[in-house]
């Protein structure tokens, strides 16, 4: 016999706007005890020194996250000149000092440099595994940590304020597996200095932005009212850009049971005009997401089905 887990079956998106000083693992556990719920995780990272965006997924939207972490996301960084630390940002010891504080001109010519496809080394404070253990435990235990750099894709990275010579604001969009500090870091040593990120926010990640988005000060005040559980978002908020297809009953039926069915009658009465064997499709019925699905030879069949 299966264990049975504790708590709800909640299921959908809660956005959180993550206060400083608290892992994304430390809100996840304070949300869901909130909603005693059975199971929750979040869509993407956030270290304790950054606020924003933080998409918490509950039940059968856990299945989805890994569309959200795919997805755009929108940062706000302040740099601090002339320091490098060893985390790359505020919380690291300093490491490296210079006198060198670029101007407006010059870090505009270099920002052209970090748009696009750009190889990155990620910073070795970070949760990449090497020979099966986190980068960062390694790095506290003071082994040497050689990270491979891999290709990011950068759409935006602009200055939006220099409010003092030490520091500069910037506004970054970025895809999946970018990492802020290794930009700053970057962009530092490209403009002959060194830097650090000494403040970070996250606006937006994919769908998620934040309009959608509510305090966790906010949260914890509604307890476990009504109130609480009209913040959360539909399972399919998260696929906004997947397109649908809508089954009957009986062909939603037979997809949660493992089953193909032919896409010919889906697709006539979809206003679909190509099936694009590579894509995902959300399969919907009665208005409820049933599954992620692909089409192969002529049959649409079940990714991950959805149970709610």
């Amino acid at each position: 016999m299966g264990r049975n887990r504790k708590g709800n079956p909640v299921h959908g998106w809660l956005i959180v706007d993550k206060p400083l000083g608290i892992s994304s693992s430390a809100v996840v556990g304070r949300v869901r005890r909130l909603f005693n719920a059975t199971k929750a995780g979040h869509g993407g990272t956030l270290d304790p020194m950054a606020s924003g965006i933080l998409p918490i997924a509950f039940g059968e939207a856990t299945k989805t996250v890994s569309y959200v972490m795919d997805g755009i996301k929108v940062y706000q960084f302040s740099v601090r000149w002339g320091e490098g630390r060893t985390t790359d940002d505020a919380e690291g010891e300093v490491n490296q000092t210079s006198d060198i504080r670029p101007d407006e001109k010059t870090i505009n010519i270099a920002l052209a440099k970090f748009i696009g496809d750009i190889e990155q080394v990620p910073p070795i404070y970070s949760a990449i595994k090497v020979a099966g253990r986190r980068a960062y435990d390694l790095a506290r235990n003071d082994v040497a940590v050689e990270l491979q750099p891999r290709t990011i894709y950068i759409e935006r990275f602009e200055l939006i304020d220099m409010p003092d010579p030490d520091h500069a604001i910037f506004e970054v969009v970025a895809g999946k597996g970018s990492y802020m500090r290794g930009l700053a870091r970057d962009l530092a040593l490209e403009l002959g200095t060194c830097g650090h990120i000494s403040a970070l926010r996250r606006l937006k990640v994919g769908p998620f932005d934040e309009k959608a988005a509510i305090s966790l000060d906010k949260l914890e005040s509604l307890g476990h009212s009504a109130p609480l559980a009209e913040q959360l978002l539909a399972v399919e908020t998260a696929l906004d850009d997947i397109p649908a297809l809508a089954l009957t009953e009986e062909e939603a039926r037979n997809l949660q049971h493992g089953r193909s069915i032919s896409i010919l009658p889906v697709a006539n009465r979809s206003s679909l005009k190509k099936v694009d064997p590579d894509a995902v499709y959300c399969a919907m019925s009665a208005g409820k997401l049933v599954a992620l699905t692909k089409v192969v030879g002529g049959e649409i069949r079940p990714l991950r089905v959805l149970n709610m």
